[in-house]
């Protein structure tokens, strides 16, 4: 077994036996479809836009950025780190051409489950459409407050609210993409640092 499937399914192992209604063979079971190993180098592509996401990934390690390309720039949108999924997501779930470039950012390590098996999978287990139900109310949650730091006018408060939910992303994002995130400029990002 290559090096980056046994690590990245010990980590979704251990990370799924923490939802208490799952069981362990259902955990097993859902984790064994996770069959297939990607590694990206930096600066690669796990999906460039106008492709259509035909995987759901769990990033092993590394971090991966989530940017829509305009013709003026490139708008940083979110991110992908270790122990999380990442996806083009709406492309995934409406199975069409992807807006939306996922990139890495240093070398990542990923685990592949097909769309087909994901689906048929979560389909025929409670537990897990359960599972997945909860992971779009948190990601939702998520997007709502991103949201609400795009309308905010002050740059100061969009950092100090990132800041808040992501005490980490410093160490992992190189400061030009947090700045894009947080729709500034980096010197105004420096300035606020």
């Amino acid at each position: 077994m290559p090096a980056v499937l046994a690590s990245g399914v010990t980590m979704l192992t251990t990370l799924l036996r923490q939802v208490p209604y799952l069981t362990a063979a259902e955990v097993e079971e859902f984790v064994a479809l996770w069959k297939r190993p990607v590694v990206l180098q930096r600066h690669d592509f796990l999906v460039q836009a106008g492709q259509v996401e035909h995987n759901l990934y769990f990033v092993v390690s590394g971090v991966l950025r989530i940017y829509y390309p305009s013709q003026d720039e490139e708008i940083c949108v979110g991110f992908g780190y270790a122990n999380n999924m990442v996806c083009s997501f709406p492309s995934f779930v409406a199975n069409q051409p992807s807006e939306y470039c996922l990139q890495a950012l240093k070398k990542c390590e990923l685990l592949a489950i097909s769309r087909a098996d994901f689906s048929a999978f979560v389909e025929q287990n409670a537990g897990f459409a359960r599972f997945w139900r909860t992971e779009l109310e948190r990601v939702l949650v998520g997007r709502i407050e991103r949201e609400i730091d795009l309308l905010l006018p002050e740059p100061e408060r969009r950092l100090e609210r990132l800041l808040k939910r992501s005490p980490h992303i410093f160490q992992l994002v190189p400061k030009k993409y947090i700045a894009s995130y947080l729709r500034m400029t980096p010197e105004t990002l420096s300035r606020l640092r």
